[in-house]
């Protein structure tokens, strides 16, 4: 135990000797044993005290999107009404999302009043059909079987042909996006717009 003390002591000796240089330059010196130069430390805070403030106000106002279903890394809260195509954020809770509520974002695919249908296929699973969702006859998506832990999706069956009034089919193109194909449309207060960024 105590060689390898030694062993980290010895290989960490030179930062621990460089430690003062360091600091003395941090400083505005210009090396070991050379004067301070406190214009240059207040010029270095001219510089970086702004961009780490900016930084700090611009982190927490974005979102960044950890769904490969999405194709945006990071969006932020937009305003005005959501639109077909917007992004949209909302608070989820299901058994395949996790013990607790998370939050997803995803994509106004179908709007109050469209028309919304579901026609059955078999399924590449023996036994089991796919969900296949039109919107104004335009395809959607196909639902899945299983998800990718093995847990069984069942495909939301709409009992209206059109998207009830105060609701939104959300998604995405992604072929393993969990979104209205398994749990039907989202009601809009529960929507917050958002924006891409990245």
């Amino acid at each position: 135990m105590l060689k390898l003390a030694w062993k980290a002591a010895r290989a960490a000796w030179p930062e621990i000797w460089l430690l003062p240089l360091r600091a003395a330059v941090a400083l505005g010196s210009s090396g070991l044993g050379q004067p301070v130069r406190p214009a240059q430390l207040w010029k270095a805070y001219a510089i970086v005290l702004p961009i780490g403030l900016a930084t700090l106000w611009a982190i927490p106002q974005l979102t960044w999107v950890m769904s490969p279903s999405i194709d945006a890394v990071a969006v932020r809260a937009g305003s005005g009404p959501i639109r077909k195509g917007d992004y949209v954020m909302f608070e989820l809770s299901h058994p395949l999302a996790g013990p607790r509520p998370v939050n997803v974002t995803k994509q106004a695919l179908c709007m109050p009043g469209e028309r919304i249908a579901l026609i059955e296929k078999p399924s590449n699973t023996p036994g089991v059909w796919d969900g296949w969702y039109y919107c104004n006859e335009q395809l959607l998506n196909v639902s899945k079987p299983m998800g990718r832990n093995g847990m069984t999706l069942d495909h939301w069956q709409p009992k209206l042909g059109t998207i009830p009034q105060g609701f939104i089919f959300v998604g995405s193109h992604h072929p393993d996006g969990f979104d209205s194909r398994y749990y039907g449309p989202v009601a809009l207060p529960r929507l917050k717009r958002m924006e891409k960024v990245l």
